[in-house]
C-alpha cells in the first residue's frame, strides 16, 4: 500500500521539472529582450546624438542670418536688380488672400493639415507617380520638412541631413501650430531672383504686396519653389505660366477652387513686360555706391537715376555698331555713358558688348588714352590765361627736344583761331597752347579740377591725350562745361529706404570750378567741332550738338563726347588687348554712335 502511494506521488511530481525549465527559459528570454531593448535604446540614443551633434539650435535658426537685401529701382520706381537676399514684410495668413496658402498646400502638400509632419501616403504616391512617368514629377517632402530643410539645413543629399530633417520636423510640429508652420513657409521660401518669401516675390514680379495678389498670381508664386531659378517670371515667363496653370489645376482637384475658376484664371496669366533693361553694368556700379553710403546689415531699397528708355537705346545702338560696321573695322569693344549735365545723374551705362561673357565695366574701370578729346582741358587752360576763341595761334611745324607733333591731316594752316583749331583738332596748336598756358602741370591741374583723378604725364604729349582716363570721368568733365561751370560728381542714387525708413543720401553742393564766360566759350567752340569740324557725323539737323572727337595712335582708341539737350553722351570704341582698329577715328563710328543714341532719346 505504501509502495503504491509512493508511486502515485512520484507520478504527480514528474511535470514539475519541465514547467520550471519553461519558466526559466521565458525568464531568460525576457531578460535578454530587456537587455537588448536597453542596448537598442542606448545605440539609438548614440546614433541620434551622432546625427544631432552638428544640428543647429532650432529656436535660434528661426532668426537665421542672411545677407542684407538691396533692391535697385529705376527712376520710375520699377525694380530692375537685386543683391543679397531680398525679403518683404512678414505676413500672417489673415493678411493674405485665401487662395495663396490654398495654392501652396494644393501643389506642395495636400495632406498638410492632417499628417504629423511626415506624409507616408504622400511619399508612396510620389514614388508611384515618378516610376510610372519615368522621371521626377513629384516630391515627397511635406511643407514642414521643407521648412526644416530651408531654415536649418543645407541641400546636401546625405543620410545625416535626412535624419536631421526628420528630427527638426518633429520639433517643428511639436513647437508650432499648422497655421504657424505654413506662415513660416510662406515668409521664408525662396522664390527666385534673390527674393525670400511671398511678399518680396510679389513685389518683384507683380509690383504689389502679397496682400493684393489675385488668384493666378498666387498660383504662379506657389509653383516657383520646385525650381526657383527656372520657374520665376523673370527667368522664363512661359515656364512660370505653365507651372501656374498646373497649380490652378491642383487647386481645382483639391476643391479649393472650381474648375471654371481654374480655367478663367489660367486664361488671365499674362506677365507685365519688364520695364527697360536689367542694366547690369549700371546695377553693379549703383550697388557699389549704395553699399558705401547705406548702413551695414540692413535691407534697403534705392531709387536710382537709371532711365530704362535711354539705357535700352544705348545698349541697342552699341550692340548694333559692334556687330555691324564694327566687325569690318576690328572694333571689338565699346562703352557708353549718358548723364545729366546739370545734376551728374547717370541715365544709362554700358560697360561692354556682353555682360555675360565679360562683366568688366569699361565705362568705369577701364583706363584708355583719350586722344584729342582731352584737348578741352588745354583750350580751357588757355582761356583762363586770357585768350579767346577769336585769338590766333600758329599751326606750323614744332619741335620740343626730340618730340615733334604733327597733325592728323597732312599739312599746316598757318595762323588759325582757337575755335577753328579745336574744330579741326590741330595737334601743333594744342601743344603750343599747352606751353602758353603754363605747361603740362597747369593743364593737368585744370583736368583734376574738372574731375580727372588719374595721374597724367608731365610732358608736352599731354596736349594730345597721352594720359589714361575713364569714360565716366570724361563724361563728368564735359558736363562741367555744358552746365555753366559747376563741378559734376556722377551718381546713380536718388533716394533710399533702409530698414523700412527713409534714409538721407548725401548730395554734394554745387561748386563752381569754371567761370561762366569760359564755359560758354568752350561750348561755342565744341559746337563748331560738330558744325564744320571733325565731329560732323554727330550733327543732328535742327538741334544744337556740341562735342569733341578723340583718336589715339594707330587707331587703338576712338572717342566722341558731346551734349544733346541736357544729356552728355560719352562713347569709346577699341579692343581690350589694345589691338589697332582699321581706320576708326573719333569722327567716324563713335560720332555716328553718338548721333544714333541722341536721336533715340530726343
Amino acid at each position: 500500500m505504501a509502495r503504491a502511494s509512493l508511486a502515485a506521488e512520484s507520478t504527480r511530481q514528474r511535470p514539475v521539472a519541465p514547467v520550471k525549465r519553461r519558466r526559466r527559459l521565458r525568464w531568460r528570454i525576457a531578460r535578454w529582450l530587456l537587455i537588448l531593448g536597453i542596448w537598442a535604446v542606448l545605440v539609438l540614443g548614440v546614433v541620434l546624438v551622432w546625427f544631432a551633434r552638428d544640428l543647429p539650435r532650432p529656436d535660434s535658426a528661426l532668426d537665421s542670418a542672411r545677407r542684407p537685401g538691396l533692391t535697385l529701382e529705376d527712376r520710375s520706381g520699377h525694380p530692375f536688380a537685386t543683391f543679397g537676399d531680398v525679403v518683404g514684410d512678414p505676413l500672417r495668413l489673415s493678411d493674405l488672400p485665401p487662395w495663396l496658402p490654398q495654392a501652396a498646400v494644393a501643389i506642395e502638400d495636400r495632406r498638410f493639415w492632417s499628417h504629423p509632419g511626415v506624409d507616408v501616403l504622400g511619399v508612396a504616391r510620389a514614388v508611384v507617380v515618378n516610376i510610372t512617368s519615368g522621371h521626377l514629377r513629384q516630391g515627397g517632402s511635406t511643407l514642414t520638412q521643407q521648412v526644416a530643410k530651408n531654415l536649418f539645413l543645407t541641400n546636401a543629399r546625405t543620410l545625416r541631413r535626412k535624419v536631421q530633417e526628420l528630427m527638426l520636423t518633429v520639433w517643428l510640429e511639436h513647437s508650432f501650430s499648422k497655421r504657424e508652420i505654413l506662415e513660416i513657409w510662406l515668409n521664408r521660401v525662396y522664390l527666385g531672383s534673390g527674393t525670400w518669401g511671398v511678399d518680396a516675390a510679389a513685389r518683384m514680379y507683380f509690383g504689389v504686396s502679397a496682400r493684393k495678389l489675385n488668384l493666378w498670381q498666387s498660383a504662379v508664386l506657389a509653383g516657383i519653389p520646385r525650381a526657383p531659378s527656372r520657374l520665376n517670371p523673370r527667368a522664363d515667363p512661359a515656364a512660370a505660366a505653365a507651372r501656374g496653370r498646373e497649380v490652378l489645376a491642383a487647386m481645382a482637384e483639391t476643391g479649393a477652387i472650381t474648375a471654371a475658376q481654374a480655367q478663367a484664371a489660367s486664361a488671365q496669366i499674362v506677365f507685365p513686360p519688364i520695364n527697360g533693361t536689367a542694366a547690369p553694368w549700371f546695377a553693379d556700379w549703383a550697388s557699389d555706391q549704395a553699399q558705401d553710403l547705406l548702413p551695414e546689415n540692413e535691407d534697403a531699397t534705392v531709387r536710382t537715376t537709371l532711365e530704362p528708355r535711354i539705357q535700352a537705346a544705348a545698349e541697342t545702338r552699341l550692340t548694333a555698331m559692334l556687330n555691324g560696321p564694327g566687325v569690318a573695322a576690328n572694333a571689338g569693344q565699346g562703352a557708353v555713358v549718358v548723364l545729366d549735365a546739370g545734376t551728374g545723374e547717370v541715365r544709362a551705362m554700358v560697360g561692354g558688348r556682353d555682360f555675360r561673357t565679360s562683366p568688366f565695366n569699361r565705362a568705369v574701370l577701364a583706363r584708355r588714352q583719350p586722344g584729342s578729346s582731352f584737348k578741352i582741358f588745354v583750350w580751357l587752360a588757355a582761356l583762363e590765361k586770357g585768350l579767346t576763341p577769336e585769338d590766333t595761334v600758329s599751326d606750323a611745324p614744332l619741335r620740343i627736344g626730340s618730340y615733334s607733333p604733327s597733325n592728323f591731316e597732312p599739312g599746316y594752316r598757318g595762323d588759325v583761331t582757337l575755335e577753328e583749331a579745336l574744330a579741326q583738332s590741330l595737334n601743333t596748336v594744342s601743344v603750343r597752347l599747352l606751353l602758353q598756358a603754363g605747361g603740362p602741370r597747369v593743364v593737368a591741374a585744370v583736368a583734376e579740377r574738372l574731375g580727372i583723378t588719374d595721374k597724367l604725364p608731365d610732358n608736352a604729349t599731354l596736349a594730345l591725350g597721352s594720359g589714361e582716363v575713364g569714360v565716366l570721368e570724361m563724361a563728368a568733365a564735359y558736363a562741367t562745361l555744358f552746365n555753366g561751370g559747376y563741378a559734376v560728381t556722377p551718381t546713380a542714387l536718388q533716394s533710399a529706404i533702409s530698414a523700412g525708413r527713409p534714409y538721407a543720401l548725401p548730395h554734394p553742393a554745387q561748386t563752381r570750378v569754371v567761370g561762366l564766360e569760359q564755359a560758354g566759350m568752350m561750348v561755342r567752340m565744341l559746337a563748331a567741332v560738330v558744325n564744320r569740324g571733325s565731329g560732323r557725323a554727330a550733327a543732328i539737323p535742327g538741334r544744337v550738338i556740341a562735342g569733341k572727337t578723340g583718336t589715339t595712335q594707330d587707331y587703338r582708341d576712338a572717342w566722341f563726347i558731346g551734349a544733346s539737350g541736357p544729356n552728355v553722351i560719352a562713347v569709346w570704341l577699341g579692343n581690350d588687348d589694345n589691338r589697332p582698329m582699321k581706320g576708326v577715328t573719333g569722327g567716324s563710328l563713335p560720332a555716328k554712335l553718338f548721333h544714333d543714341i541722341a536721336m533715340d532719346i530726343r
